[in-house]
C-alpha cells in the first residue's frame, strides 16, 4: 500500500504535468471509487475547475481546485497515468479526467480499493476523512508530550498504535517496522508502556525514515508505481522489513517475522528485546 513517501512522490510527479489544467469532462467507469458526492454531481462540479496546486495530507493526495479539494486515497494499488483521449481505455482504468488541453488523467486500480472525495474547500478540513487525521510527521505539534498523551491509555501493541492515522498520519506497515527497529522498541510492547525518551526516538526516526524515503521516491514492493512507471528506491535501504531470516545489520541476529494486529511485522529479537 502506498504510504506517505509514495503519495508524496505521486504528488510531486503529477504536479509537473497537471498544474493549471482545466477539467473538461469526467468519465467514471467504476462508480464505487467515488465516495462523495453522487456521480452526477461529481462530474458536473469538476467541469471548469482548474488545478491550482497538488497537496497531500497523510496518505491522501489532494488536487487543489478553484472551489473544491479532490481527495484520492490510492489504497493498495491505485496509480495515475497521463494519456491521450484517443488512447484505448485500459482494463483497470476506472476514472478518466479529460482536460481542456486534450490530455487525459486516468486513475488505474487493479483491486478497485481506491476512493475519491470531492469536498467544498471551506468545509473540507471539518469533514471526514481529513478531520480524522492526526499530526503530519513534521508538524510542530508532534512532540513527545503529544505522543505520551495519545499512548498513555492504549492497551494495544505499539506496532498497531503507530499505524493509527489519528495520531500520526502517513505511516504504514513498511515504515512502522523501520521506525520501531531504529527506536529499539519491540513491536509487541504495549503502547501505554512507552516512555518520553522513546517518544522522542519515535518522532526523530519517523522524520528521518520518511524524509529519506521521499528523497528516494518511496518504496517499490509488489506492484507499486508512483505514476508513469516511476519506481521508488527506498526498498534497497530497508533494514528489517521484508528481511525475514536475514542477519540484523546492527547485531547480526536473525530477523524474525511475526503478526501483530494482523500485520506482517519484521523485527530483531535482540535489538528490540524490550
Amino acid at each position: 500500500m502506498p504510504e506517505l513517501p509514495e503519495v508524496e512522490t505521486v504528488r510531486r510527479t503529477l504536479k509537473k504535468t497537471v498544474l493549471n489544467e482545466v477539467f473538461k469532462e469526467v468519465y467514471v467507469y467504476y462508480p464505487n471509487i467515488i465516495e462523495t458526492p453522487d456521480i452526477t454531481s461529481f462530474k458536473e462540479k469538476l467541469k471548469g475547475q482548474q488545478i491550482l496546486d497538488m497537496d497531500r495530507r497523510g496518505k491522501w493526495l489532494i488536487f487543489v481546485l478553484n472551489d473544491y479539494y479532490l481527495l484520492t486515497h490510492l489504497r493498495m494499488e491505485g496509480k495515475f497515468f497521463i494519456r491521450k483521449h484517443s488512447d484505448e481505455l485500459g482494463k483497470h482504468e476506472h476514472v478518466a479526467f479529460l482536460f481542456e488541453s486534450g490530455l487525459e488523467l486516468r486513475y488505474n486500480d487493479t483491486r478497485k480499493f481506491g476512493r475519491m472525495y470531492l469536498l467544498d474547500k471551506k468545509e473540507a478540513f471539518k469533514e471526514k476523512p481529513l478531520c480524522e487525521l492526526g499530526c503530519e510527521p513534521w508538524d510542530k505539534d508532534l512532540t513527545p508530550n503529544y505522543l505520551l498523551e495519545k499512548y498513555h491509555n492504549k492497551k494495544l501493541p505499539i506496532k498497531t498504535v503507530i499505524l493509527d492515522q489519528s495520531i500520526i498520519t502517513g505511516i504504514g506497515n513498511i515504515y512502522a517496522d523501520e521506525i520501531l527497529f531504529l527506536s529499539k522498541i519491540n513491536p509487541q510492547r504495549c503502547a501505554s508502556e512507552i516512555k518520553k525518551k522513546e517518544c522522542e526516538q519515535i518522532i526523530s526516526n519517523t522524520r528521518d525514515v520518511l524524509s529519506k524515503a521521499i528523497e528516494l521516491g518511496g518504496t517499490t514492493i509488489r506492484s507499486y508505481e508512483s505514476s508513469e512507471g516511476v519506481h521508488g528506491r527506498f526498498q534497497n535501504n530497508l533494514l528489517v522489513h521484508n528481511h525475514e531470516g536475514d542477519l540484523c545489520p546492527k547485531c547480526h541476529t536473525k530477523i524474525l517475522k511475526i503478526r501483530v494486529g494482523g500485520r506482517g511485522t519484521y523485527y530483531c529479537p535482540k535489538c528490540q528485546a524490550k
